[in-house]
């Protein structure tokens, strides 16, 4: 079993990282895998992003006028992302039993016994089928063979999906008459995609997904609205691996043909100094202010992650200067690594690149992207802002200053040696929130500012340094193994909608999630948090994500939330399983910088990064957060929770304009709870709760700077 990796150690972390765990920079798995290895690695990385490239540019109909089903295509891509998996992934833990063969083994004997109560009547293909599992079981994970098995996973990786993709339109065709080719190979193809997944992001979400399959078998016999429709296995298994709705689905596409493009993007920028620039920008604009090391990660981070929209990469391209920065100036190093992993978290957020889950939920809601974008905007702002209040309170309370360097560049130097970097993100931009204008698709868009950002940094250069063309090719062909996990999950999270679709298992969880809160939004919105939390302990965002949007998201439209809006929710408290331990990936990465442990530094991020934990509440019951209603009311209801998490925050660290007592912040917390309380569920009652929090605030806040000022003036007499 490959098992997620080991955080870096002390020497340093890997500079190239995917959103869901740590991966090792490209010199250091070259320096660990052997030639072959790294030569077939590099030889499927670069087919993978060479046919996203060329499918998203319309290469094949507009140069050789030959056409295919988008199905065709992502076939191709499972399969290469399917052998690089198993290539790749040569962290084994040797044992004497294969759990991946044990499962297939069982379920293969289930289904003789389920199917065959004669012996005598088992196919001859269905005997080999289980002899096949059992060698794997006993041989897979042994020392001597697991290499040769792996291989063998990757050939017949490649060899099935390339079959599928030659007959996939008589494939299709003859999907309803359960052909026996296309039951093994799709029995094939789901078990290779379930291990896959497995090896590269833990046995997670591939579990829940067998529990799903074991449940739809279980459910016909219970009660009421438990029970789901009954599906031979057959049809199950033949339905999950050739329908477009299962793993060749939306959820793939959105996986291969936009999220590789953007992560193309983010590789560019961060090996053509685009971090660099970043971390510049935040030095020149927040090194002078009181907690400037803070302000500085905070800014950098929000910058940066606009674009990388990983948690882990954001940590380790700007957490490796901000940190230590951090440190030296005051903050403990849990807090130092706490506030990097809470700043680089919000680069899922923060438009206009967002992270995966944000063009999936685009492709669930069937709305453009930028749509997503705009509806994100707000939120993310209140995000860093509370964070950054957080810091600079913080950084009061314990009389941390600013960075002081007088060689560090103005922001008018640094904005003037590095301007081309805005320029690719400026269309962009544009193209996302404007593409009827543009003409441009998210996907080509982020290859046409990639194409830009390439030319201008090789002309251009940053800090007297340009790009070699090597270097730059080497980030875009790294983009496949830096999208490994993603891919994977896409695939996997398609097993689960198929088995989701075919039984009625989604319709069935909705009813139980509105039966379970009594028609009550708010504690329907407590039950999907406290089971998104749940979740976000033990899987990673996207496949967090992909599971409550499908389960979960449901209930809270039937009850009267806007799509957006529910979606935005659980989008938000999926997000945590990146500062939440164990899992905590961002929380791990800064960590292994700071030189301090994941575990608590992912409780430290938890209480900095508290806003996460509110504001999808707010946004559900104040849909003007969401850019949701007139604008007068979305200034009002920004400008007045922006005041509410102040006020919170000072409560929270016992700090406003002076240290607070005990019974002061109290005062402050519940001053700032009437601030934030959501007017609409109360009417005209709900507006004048807000109007006394923020009287009882800002009445607050002037005792507090009379009181500082009078003991001032005590102090100096």
């Amino acid at each position: 079993m490959t098992d997620k990796r080991e955080p870096p150690g002390a020497a340093g972390p890997p500079s190239a990282a995917s959103e869901e765990r740590f991966l090792s920079s490209t010199e250091e798995f070259a320096a660990s895998a052997s030639q072959s290895t790294v030569f077939l690695t590099n030889l499927l990385q670069g087919l993978l992003v060479a046919c996203v490239v060329l499918w998203v540019l319309d290469v094949p109909r507009q140069v050789f006028n030959v056409s295919f089903y988008t199905e065709q295509m992502l076939t191709v891509c499972l399969g290469l992302t399917l052998a690089l998996a198993f290539i790749v992934e040569t962290q084994r833990q040797y044992r004497a039993i294969d759990p991946a063969g044990a499962i297939a083994a069982v379920t293969t004997l289930v289904y003789i016994a389920y199917r065959f109560p004669n012996p005598l009547d088992i196919p001859l293909l269905l005997w080999a089928g289980l002899a096949l599992a059992l060698v794997w079981t006993l041989l897979a994970s042994r020392a001597v063979y697991a290499r040769w098995f792996d291989l063998v996973a990757a050939t017949a990786s490649l060899l099935l999906c390339g079959y599928i993709f030659v007959r996939y339109e008589p494939l299709t065709y003859e999907l309803a008459m359960l052909p026996t080719e296309g039951i093994v190979g799709s029995a094939i193809l789901v078990f290779l995609v379930l291990e896959g997944s497995r090896r590269s992001s833990g046995f997670g979400f591939v579990g829940i997904i067998l529990a799903m399959a074991i449940y739809i078998y279980i459910s016909p016999s219970l009660p009421g609205d438990f029970q789901t429709r009954w599906v031979s296995p057959e049809r199950l298994v033949a339905y999950l691996g050739l329908d477009v709705n299962s793993i060749i689905g939306s959820i793939l596409q959105v996986a291969v043909l936009i999220v590789i493009p953007f992560t193309i993007l983010g590789q560019v920028l961060a090996r053509t100094g685009g971090a660099d620039f970043f971390s510049d920008v935040a030095m020149a604009a927040m090194g002078r202010f009181r907690g400037g090391s803070a302000k500085i990660a905070v800014v950098g981070s929000a910058l940066f992650g606009m674009i990388s929209g990983s948690a882990v990469s954001n940590v380790l391209a700007v957490g490796i200067v901000t940190i230590p920065t951090m440190i030296k100036s005051g903050f403990t190093r849990y807090k130092a690594a706490a506030i990097e992993s809470v700043g680089s978290t919000g680069g899922q957020l923060m438009p206009p690149v967002m992270g995966a889950a944000a063009f999936i939920m685009a492709e669930f809601l069937q709305v453009s992207y930028g749509a997503v974008c705009i509806a994100a905007a707000i939120p993310a702002v209140l995000y860093y802002a509370c964070l950054f209040i957080h810091v600079d309170i913080e950084a009061a309370k314990e009389k941390i200053g600013s960075v002081v360097d007088p060689d560090a560049p103005s922001i008018g130097q640094v904005l003037k040696s590095g301007w081309h970097f805005l320029v690719p993100i400026l269309f962009l931009v544009f193209a996302l929130i404007y593409p009827d204008i543009s003409r441009l698709t998210p996907e080509k868009a982020a290859i046409y500012s990639t194409g830009i950002l390439i030319v201008l940094t090789m002309v251009f250069g940053y800090r007297g340094k340009r790009p070699s063309a090597m270097q730059i090719a080497k980030a875009v062909i790294d983009t496949g193994r830096i999208s490994l996990d993603i891919i994977l999950i896409g695939a996997a999270a398609g097993i689960m909608v198929g088995i989701l679709s075919i039984s009625g298992l989604a319709f069935s969880m909705t009813l139980q999630l509105i039966a379970l809160s009594g028609d009550n939004v708010f504690l329907l919105l407590l039950l999907i948090a406290v089971l998104a939390f749940i979740l976000g302990i033990g899987l990673p965002t996207v496949s967090v994500y992909i599971l409550t949007a499908t389960l979960l998201a449901p209930a809270l439209i039937k009850l009267g939330v806007t799509p957006m809006a529910a979606h935005m929710f659980v989008m938000y408290n999926g997000m945590l399983s990146m500062i939440t331990p164990p899992v905590a990936f961002a929380a791990y990465a800064a960590a292994s910088i700071a030189r301090t442990d994941g575990w608590t530094t992912g409780w430290v991020a938890c209480l900095v990064g508290w806003s996460t934990f509110v504001l999808p509440f707010l946004f559900v019951l104040t849909p003007s957060l969401l850019m949701d209603g007139p604008a007068h009311l979305i200034a009002w209801n920004f400008f007045r929770i922006l005041f509410g998490l102040y006020v919170c925050t000072a409560a929270l660290l016992g700090y406003a304009l002076a240290p607070l007592s005990i019974p002061w912040r109290m005062i402050y917390g519940v001053a700032g709870a009437l601030i934030v309380l959501p007017p609409d569920p109360f009417g005209m009652t709900g507006y004048t709760i807000n109007f006394v929090g923020i009287a009882a605030g800002i009445a607050l806040l002037v005792m507090e700077h009379l009181r500082r000022k009078a003991t001032t003036a005590s102090a100096t007499a």
